[in-house]
């Protein structure tokens, strides 16, 4: 299968984004608001979302200070380049590019995708490249002109493509 190509039809995103459910995200979500509306998170908003996006890395998250989480998440939801947008959030303890691009998800203003194994599967990538700044800037692009193009806010089509996975390849071990 091509990559960047969806493992099914899109007609769908709207039925499958439907039937996505994590008893978590209303949490997370209102941790985001706040954020966005401060232009930071705070640390416990911060240790919300970090938490709901993966528990593993839980224990570093919390070896940032509430100031270092401050400062860093005002900047990169402030900043103008993508590059320090992203960037910036991977110098807290416990982010790299998966959690970064939560944050990013949740609180920025512009529309911003999750970037998940899932969700990069069910976009026709059998096996999950390498993370690196062009992958996940080449992400974000195909994200947005594919939520545009069939008329969904990126947390439908990142509900929907985490959603076809789960259904098509069950729990990963």
């Amino acid at each position: 299968m091509p990559e960047w190509q969806l493992r099914f039809e899109a007609a769908r995103l709207q039925e499958l984004a439907a039937r996505y459910h994590d008893a978590r995200e209303e949490s997370a979500l209102q941790s985001a608001r706040r954020a966005s509306e401060a232009g930071q998170f705070s640390f416990e908003d911060f240790l919300n979302v970090c938490r709901w996006k993966t528990r593993r890395s839980a224990s570093r998250c919390r070896k940032n200070t509430p100031e270092e989480v401050a400062e860093i998440t005002r900047v990169a939801l402030s900043a103008s380049a993508e590059s320090l947008r992203i960037g910036v959030l991977r110098c807290l303890r416990g982010v790299d590019w998966p959690t970064a691009s939560v944050l990013l998800h949740l609180a920025h203003t512009d529309p911003y995708p999750i970037l998940d194994v899932r969700a990069i599967w069910s976009l026709g990538f059998d096996k999950p490249p390498t993370y690196s700044f062009d992958f996940w800037w080449r992400y974000v692009r195909e994200c947005r002109a594919l939520a545009r193009k069939h008329d969904v806010d990126m947390r439908t089509l990142d509900k929907a493509l985490w959603q076809y996975s789960k259904e098509k390849q069950g729990k990963f071990k």
